[in-house]
């Protein structure tokens, strides 16, 4: 007679609140190897059982093919204290309005644009590196990233209003963005307080009907599309406040990573410069770095994909069944959250040879082939993927392309960096190293 299989997936033997407690990834790697692809863990906080996936197929089935059975779930209430009902937090109908609205604004052809603006924050930052260069100093990368990627997410939304709210404040009155690294109630409270200038400069640019190229004009003209009815001022707000924090921090954390993952593949890295130097050998007198440019420089690319493979800033994404659902072939109730961590996704061994192994070329068309499409999505994935991935990506690879040409980081110490998995996965230690001018 054969064993009937089990109505629900593996336990964990400890009851903790994944999200909550400063060594969950630790602790999800851990119950991975020990427990597999589905599991359960009960979570005192709410009382009840937690499901975490790690298969593709699983995964596929919540972000992509049933998605409509699931709505965001643990976190999201912190998150909205921050963020509002932006897009990141909304749900239903009133998402799929929001996303409708915004989704031309990521559209290859207006994230090309921006090419300039991204050029020249770089140069910006390349001219303060050629300082300390030649100081013989030493750099705090990961201020240096969290500093380039505000620059460029706070130009990018208000264009040149900016330079007015910086003068008007003495400095940038969103440094606190990178001045408070905690994402705390006291964190929020000042986040939100900035609200007030978004409002007024909302309010100005209408009473003066100028024009404008930057994210904060394009939500002010965007329409619904059955209504043909703008955003409100509290659902402008909102999105514009998602952006600034989403546009900035996750970013900022995978440039950091990449960095230390060149530092710690030598290899890697005079490839990257190779490929670099090979482009500016070729066109000599460019002075900056387009999209289709950059579109010719696969290696660089794809550096860039594996450092997210490896240290993806999202590494939690979680969900809430509305009804049941099948998952690995057990009974998932309805209402029970369940979680998925592209970190550990990433590192599946039956998906990824030496997963723990820097290896960009794991990315060229060569090697496509060797996983399932769902066993990498550092964005998420299906209708609720990340709206800036593309503008993102140009971001990551336009710093790496124009820092690589003309230094090399070397970091002042060999330990290893040490994970913070809270909002977002970063270095728990800052990453200093020291530029040095490449000939």
């Amino acid at each position: 007679m054969s064993t009937p299989l089990p109505t629900t997936p593996p336990e964990s033997s400890t009851s903790f609140d994944i999200g909550a407690t400063d060594d969950s990834l630790e602790r999800m790697v851990a119950l991975f190897r020990e427990l597999g692809d589905v599991y359960r863990v009960y979570s005192p906080a709410r009382r009840n059982w937690v499901w975490v996936i790690n298969d593709p197929d699983d995964i596929k089935r919540v972000l992509v093919s049933n998605h409509r059975n699931y709505t965001k779930g643990l976190g999201l209430d912190r998150v909205k204290i921050l963020l509002g009902n932006g897009i990141m937090t909304s749900e239903g109908e009133f998402w799929r309005r929001q996303r409708y609205m915004m989704q031309p604004s990521f559209h290859r052809r207006v994230i090309a644009e921006f090419g300039t603006l991204i050029n020249d924050a770089n140069e910006r930052m390349l001219a303060r590196w050629q300082q300390v260069a030649n100081d013989g100093g030493t750099l705090d990368v990961s201020e240096e990233m969290s500093e380039l990627t505000l620059d460029i997410v706070l130009h990018s939304i208000f264009g040149r209003d900016m330079a007015g709210l910086a003068d008007e404040h003495g400095e940038s009155p969103f440094v606190v963005v990178t001045r408070e690294p905690a994402r705390d109630l006291r964190f929020a409270f000042k986040f939100r307080s900035l609200g007030k200038l978004v409002t007024a400069l909302v309010q100005r640019r209408r009473d003066n009907a100028e024009e404008h190229f930057d994210y904060l004009a394009m939500l002010m003209a965007a329409r619904d599309e059955d209504s043909g009815a703008a955003m409100s001022e509290r659902e402008l707000l909102d999105e514009v406040m998602t952006l600034v924090v989403a546009g900035h921090e996750t970013t900022a954390s995978a440039l950091n990573w990449a960095w230390y993952l060149l530092s710690e593949n030598p290899s890697v890295e005079t490839q990257l410069n190779a490929e670099v130097d090979a482009a500016v050998a070729l066109d000599p007198g460019a002075s900056g770095l387009s999209l289709a440019s950059l579109e010719a420089l696969p290696y660089s690319r794809q550096v860039c994909d594996e450092a997210l493979r490896m240290y993806p800033p999202g590494w939690l994404l979680s969900r809430r069944s509305v009804q049941s659902d099948q998952l690995a072939g057990y009974t998932l109730p309805a209402g029970t959250d369940v979680l998925i961590s592209p970190y550990v996704l990433h590192r599946h061994p039956r998906y990824w040879i030496e997963p723990d192994a820097f290896r960009p070329e794991r990315f060229d068309a060569a090697h496509e082939a060797e996983r399932p499409r769902f066993a990498y999505m550092p964005f998420a994935a299906g209708p609720r993927h990340c709206i800036g991935e593309s503008f993102a990506l140009f971001e990551m690879q336009m710093h790496l392309c124009k820092a690589a040409r003309r230094f090399r980081l070397v970091p002042t110490n060999r330990q290893p960096l040490r994970i913070e998995a809270q909002v977002n996965l970063r270095t728990l230690d800052p990453l200093l190293m020291r530029p040095e001018i490449r000939s």
